[in-house]
């Protein structure tokens, strides 16, 4: 016999301010989906996830639980009035005798639940929001933006839940990999319809374009028809009055059809320009130390970024990534090393905390109160890379509409949030870019266009991000901090770094919570080991594999550079293979010598 629906949604209408967010919409959640709910920045994700979870009433139709079923949101800004410490937030709905499991919850999403929420970051408060979710172990779970503030280990450990539970559960994230691994059906929110599809994410962008494609087809199709029965009205309509006056009537019902078609929202008109160029050597680090403490940030490091560089910085949170971004910046001065760097730097910083913007200030106010935007006499203007702009006229690159001008700031969901803040980043002319987490909150469309920005900057870009799949497709380094003062360089993105470290995701993954720093060369004293660990065992059957591909790499960056023009054409591209196959060729002699130490350890 089948189960009863999780929760019922029908014939659901809401209206906020006079427009319309739904209009009739119903679904189902079922025991057991695996629910990834997507849509643009501003669609109503957010809006749909609190009415499923009673916190919002529609206007018209109902919201129906199981028998019993209970159903469980993760807060993104949660009320601690009247809790001392996070745990206790966590614990606030647990029978008595079960806040064991906060703790157990705190150590895998890593944050203190003894911390008072008045000295709690934003990041701590969701995760303690995060934590009094799974704690409570409902039957749908509804987790908006979930992986936001979590380091890759974190993440990793919130997958492995997520898999293990019998829960049904609906995910708003911007992180592709994250959902990919999750979900096995996909609710598509978009101008106020909801579409379903028995699939999980991974399949979510050939089916929307799809959808796309047939909606612009049946529109063509339509704009035909509407055309030719014009050009009849306008040739004979006055000798044939009497007799057609309902084909009249018939083409006005046409011509109401197309104008009721609902248009898609189209792309942000995002865009980076560099500044003057920098010199060739953008950043050079060598033998940077920074201790606090009993904690060691880095020890010995050498870093050496060149210009159109795209370095990210990955690790466990509290490892000191930002700390290392800003000694490099010059910020932050080391205990020992140096820093230098090239020449003309023009920086531009993109701050994951949203502290640049003023919740009660407008959104006009954001922009024009900017001193590096302003213009000069003119007040409904702001400077965009150099040329004067309306005001609003760039709010609407960034898909904001003209109401939102004077609205404050705090009324932005997270998305719309960090849309601004690209706005005013991106109104200067740089060519050093440093994005703290740019990811957070960003639907899938303005990633996508944000990566294609990055792509195609002339300048050099410092980056931090736990979104795995945004690494791979942004970053030509990987710093990997893993604590205790290491931090390796890996050519690549995220899986170039697991590629060159011999290990798959799925491994990475399941011991990134532990997150342990790389062990060190022994000393001439240390006693010889005999045999090889389980992990070396691992590492050796591996590493042919990574051979063979450094191996394939190796030879098309030299059939590249083989051809004579290439210097001469584009010498940013030849730049950039030299210095990739120079990098691949380190990688694999390494890689050589540790397969010879494995293979002679092993006897």
């Amino acid at each position: 016999m089948a189960r009863a629906p999780l929760l019922q949604l029908g014939d659901i209408s809401l209206t906020f301010g006079g427009d319309p967010v739904f209009h009739d919409l119903s679904l189902n959640v079922q025991p057991g989906d695996r629910i990834a709910l997507v849509g643009r920045n501003g669609s109503g994700k957010s809006t749909l996830m609190k009415l499923m979870a009673g916190l919002i009433e529609p206007d018209r139709g109902q919201a129906v639980r199981g028998p019993g079923v209970s159903v469980g949101y993760m807060e993104q800004d949660p009320s601690f009035e009247g809790f001392a410490t996070l745990g206790d937030y966590a614990a606030s709905g647990l029978p008595e005798g079960e806040e064991y499991r906060v703790a157990l919850v705190a150590e895998g999403l890593g944050f203190d639940p003894d911390r008072a929420p008045d000295t709690a970051s934003g990041g701590e408060r969701r995760r303690a929001s995060l934590a009094k979710l799974l704690a409570e172990a409902p039957e749908l779970m509804l987790l908006d933006e979930p992986t936001n503030h979590l380091d890759i280990s974190a993440i990793a450990w919130l997958e492995q839940q997520l898999k293990d539970t019998k829960a049904g559960y609906v995910i708003i994230s911007h992180d592709r990999a994250f959902l990919r691994n999750l979900t096995r059906a996909t609710l598509w929110l978009d101008r106020g319809e909801v579409r379903r599809q028995d699939r999980g994410f991974e399949n979510f962008e050939i089916w929307r374009d799809a959808v796309w494609e047939d909606e612009d087809a049946a529109r063509h199709k339509l704009d035909r028809k509407i055309k030719a029965e014009a050009k009849w009205a306008v040739e004979g309509i006055s000798a044939r009055r009497k007799r057609n006056m309902g084909r009249v009537r018939a083409l006005q019902d046409l011509r109401a059809e197309r104008s009721a078609q609902i248009r898609r929202q189209g792309t942000a008109a995002m865009a980076l320009e560099s500044g003057s160029t920098s010199g060739r050597k953008v950043i050079e680090a060598e033998g940077l130390t920074k201790i606090f403490g009993e904690k060691i940030i880095v020890k010995d490091f050498d870093l050496t970024v060149m210009r159109g560089d795209r370095v990210a910085f990955v690790g466990p949170n509290g490892t000191g990534k930002t700390t290392l971004i800003n000694m490099l910046l010059g910020k932050v001065e080391p205990d020992s090393g140096t820093v230098k760097h090239g020449t003309n730097l023009q920086i531009a910083v993109f701050d994951q905390t949203r502290a640049a913007l003023d919740p009660d200030a407008t959104l006009w106010e954001s922009l024009t109160s900017d001193p590096e935007m302003r213009v000069s006499g003119k007040a409904d203007q702001v400077l965009v890379r150099g040329q004067p702009k309306h005001v609003v006229g760039y709010l609407k690159e960034f898909l904001f509409d003209e109401g939102q001008a004077r609205a404050p700031v705090r009324s932005l969901s997270g998305g719309e949030k960090a849309r601004l803040l690209l706005a005013r980043l991106m109104a200067r002319e740089s060519n050093v870019l440093v994005m703290d987490e740019p990811t957070n909150d960003l639907d899938i469309e303005t990633l996508d266009l944000l990566q294609e920005i990055l792509d195609g900057y002339d300048g050099t870009v410092l980056l931090v991000s736990h979104d795995r799949d945004f690494l791979d497709r942004v970053a030509t380094t990987t710093i990997a901090m893993e604590g205790g003062g290491q931090a390796v360089a890996f050519a690549g993105g995220w899986s170039d770094y697991l590629a060159q470290r011999g290990i798959d995701e799925a491994t990475a993954m399941a011991d990134a919570p532990k997150a342990k720093p790389a062990a060190r060369a022994a000393t001439p004293d240390a006693p010889k080991k005999t045999g090889l660990s389980f992990t070396e065992k691992k590492r050796l059957e591996a590493l042919p594999g990574v051979m063979d591909k450094l191996n394939a790499e190796i030879g098309k960056l030299n059939d590249l550079l083989s051809d004579a023009d290439l210097f001469t054409r584009e010498p940013v591209k030849f730049r950039k293979a030299s210095e990739m196959l120079a990098e691949r060729q380190a990688t694999l002699d390494a890689a050589e010598v540790e397969w010879l130490e494995l293979e002679e350890k092993a006897g």
